[in-house]
């Protein structure tokens, strides 16, 4: 009797949560950080005006009118994010100012503003009554390094002003998704987040924009209040502030439902795969260029040359990486795809020394091609045993077929879609028509596997919108996309992360009119700080780059498993958040007929010290019946041994309970 009142108290319970379908903003109006503060009041002592104008605050929204000079915060910073909401007057300028110093009769700083349509970074000067003395705009720097070089000797030629965030080339008219307009809105509410790190200040406009930034000097201000600006009427609301020179990095956690083991200190792939490679009859793991033996994994040797990276300052050559007994011999191979050549490397048998490498995708210039998209997937879509490699390239999606009586030969490419369709990010295979043959997806939507009896015909495009622009970046998609029943209707459903640099978790209920036809209902599953309360389970985390999908609590539902790619531009604030928790995560898949769509996730941290590459790979490793976690990262490469208790008969008690 406890259990059928714990089993509907635990039903009601998430069906208050999730019985709401969350009102998440995709407009250009997110957070990338978690504030230390965001002011709210209608006080502004904490704060000091310079200039002319009269500085109001009332329920967090500061306004001036037909003023000139700054309110500085009573609290100085050298690096610091910023974001806030503006609105400007036609002809008024406002802004923020950052590293304010008083030197002699005057102020100096850096200043980032907007004027009618337009935002430039500057370095700027004010005498004590806030009358400018001096402008010059900031020259150009950043991109994904931390540091601006020294300046040319030779003076770069103007860039255009402006936010420049839908810069893009003609794209197909069928397309489900464009970018989002980030122009500034005169008169209007602009999101302005700015981050100012070093020597770089990058400044985001309507959630995109100059990712570049601009460089500041030795002689500009170096330390100082960060400060509102204007010059004519404004107001700034949302204000929300983030010392990011105090960086956090948590205590090591582990899921008490797994074992982390990590069997390489080094940053070497962002991809693993596992196989029996010496025949030993112990599953044996490969990660870049080292194949690690089970059953202990604390021996290891070279299947190819290896070099171990920087994090700060390189990408790995293996993006995603896979294995197959390709030539028939008995013996497991490996493939790597994208992030260099494309290349298939031949069992040696037992034999000690490096694996021979072939390159098997060849462009119309008879040379090896370097694939466009950073995920691949190796799927068997023709049910004839063997996987193709399912890739994005020259704008277009394709999948390779080897042939088997010699694997060594270029691969046999087909075009699945016309150019245009491809994207770097995110990429799945799965029957989502239910006719029983493999369909392709990305985050323009899914690819009809043609019918067996026109095995080489022309896959039929279904437009859908499987992810989100948005958080800075100009592109979409994630890693893997799940392809399962999520809510047990029948149906398979797509679960997936939107943007491999930004934020977002979601699935796409599938759905069918009375004729048939095909369409999806999103669910969102999480998204950024502003929404982090409402996340679910609370978790937020930026750069989910890296997934797969795999039944990870033995209850007959694949879940979904995520993670964080640590530095994913590398050492620097190029995207969003870049310094938080390296978290991987399983979202288990929990079925309730009374949320919306049927089902919804929960989350469980992994780890948080580790994080995800490209893709993350699933086995069991140890022959118990439960499936493991492997994570190859610029932290290292890692197993999660899974010990979380099967729930298959729990799950049967509870559906004959509730039922």
């Amino acid at each position: 009797m406890r259990r059928i009142l714990l089993t509907f108290l635990l039903i009601g319970l998430a069906t208050c949560l999730f019985a709401q379908e969350i009102p998440w903003d995709v407009n250009g109006r997110g957070l990338s950080f978690m504030p230390d503060n965001t002011f709210k009041g209608s006080d502004i002592s904490g704060w000091h005006a310079v200039g002319t104008g009269s500085w109001q605050a009332n329920n967090g929204e500061v306004n001036i009118n037909n003023g000139n000079g700054w309110l500085a915060l009573n609290h100085s910073f050298q690096d610091v994010a910023i974001n806030l909401l503006v609105k400007v007057d036609a002809g008024s300028e406002a802004g923020v100012l950052f590293r304010l110093e008083k030197k002699g009769d005057s102020y100096k700083g850096i200043l980032v503003a907007i004027k009618d349509d337009k935002a430039a970074s500057y370095r700027i000067s004010f005498d004590l009554n806030g009358k400018e003395l001096s402008r010059e705009k900031l020259r150009v720097a950043g991109n994904i390094i931390r540091v601006a070089p020294p300046a040319p000797k030779q003076a770069e030629p103007e860039r255009p002003s402006g936010n420049g965030g839908n810069r893009r080339n003609a794209a197909p008219a069928d397309l489900p998704m464009q970018p989002p307009s980030t122009a500034i809105i005169p008169g209007n509410w602009n999101q302005l987040e700015i981050i100012i790190d070093y020597n770089i200040i990058r400044k985001f406009i309507n959630d995109g924009g100059d990712a570049t930034g601009g460089a500041t000097e030795d002689t500009d201000g170096s330390f100082g209040p960060i400060a509102l600006y204007a010059n004519g009427n404004a107001a700034f609301k949302n204000i929300s502030y983030k010392d990011i020179a105090k960086q956090y990095t948590p205590k090591e956690i582990t899921s008490s439902n797994f074992t982390a083991q990590r069997v390489s200190d080094m940053y070497y792939s962002w991809s693993a795969a596992a196989a029996d490679f010496n025949h030993d009859g112990y599953m044996d793991i490969v990660s870049g260029p080292y194949i690690y033996y089970g059953p202990d994994f604390t021996h290891y040797r070279e299947a190819f040359f290896a070099g171990a990276l920087n994090p700060s300052r390189e990408f790995t050559n293996v993006n995603c990486q896979y294995t197959f007994d390709f030539n028939g011999d008995g013996w497991p191979d490996i493939l790597t795809g994208p992030g260099a050549h494309p290349a298939l490397y031949i069992n040696p048998k037992g034999e000690s020394r490096r694996w021979d490498r072939y390159e098997i995708l060849l462009g119309d210039n008879k040379q090896s091609i370097n694939i466009q998209s950073e995920i691949t997937v190796f799927k068997d879509l023709d049910g004839d045993g063997k996987p193709e490699l399912i890739y994005a390239n020259d704008g277009a999606l394709w999948y390779a077929k080897f042939d088997p009586a010699d694997p060594t030969k270029p691969w046999k490419q087909v075009a699945v879609s016309g150019k245009g369709y491809a994207l770097g990010h995110g990429i799945g295979t799965g029957d989502i028509n239910g006719d029983g043959l493999v369909d392709i997806l990305n985050p323009y939507g899914w690819w009809e596997h043609p019918k067996a009896s026109n095995k080489d015909g022309a896959w039929t495009y279904h437009p859908e919108a499987f992810a989100r622009y948005g958080h800075r970046s100009m592109a979409v998609g994630g890693s893997v996309m799940a392809v399962y029943d999520v809510n047990g209707d029948g149906l398979n459903d797509v679960v997936t992360s939107l943007n491999a640099h930004g934020f977002g978790l979601a699935w796409f209920e599938q759905k069918r009119d009375k004729a048939g036809k095909i369409s999806f209902a999103k669910h969102m599953i999480a998204d950024d700080y502003a929404t982090a309360g409402k996340n679910a389970g609370g978790v937020t985390f930026s750069e989910p780059h890296g997934s797969t999908f795999a039944d990870i609590n033995g209850d007959g539902i694949p879940d979904f498993i995520v993670g964080k790619r640590y530095w994913t531009h590398l050492d620097d604030y190029f995207d969003p958040d870049p310094y938080g928790a390296a978290v991987i995560y399983v979202y288990k898949t929990v079925r309730n007929k009374k949320v919306p769509g049927g089902a919804y996730f929960v989350p469980e941290l992994i780890h948080n010290r580790s994080g995800a590459g490209s893709d993350i790979a699933t086995a069991d490793l140890n022959n118990d019946g439960k499936i493991d976690i492997i994570s190859a990262t610029d932290r290292g490469t890692f197993i999660f041994w899974n010990h979380t208790k099967n729930n298959k008969k729990a799950k049967a008690k509870k559906n004959s309970s509730t039922n």
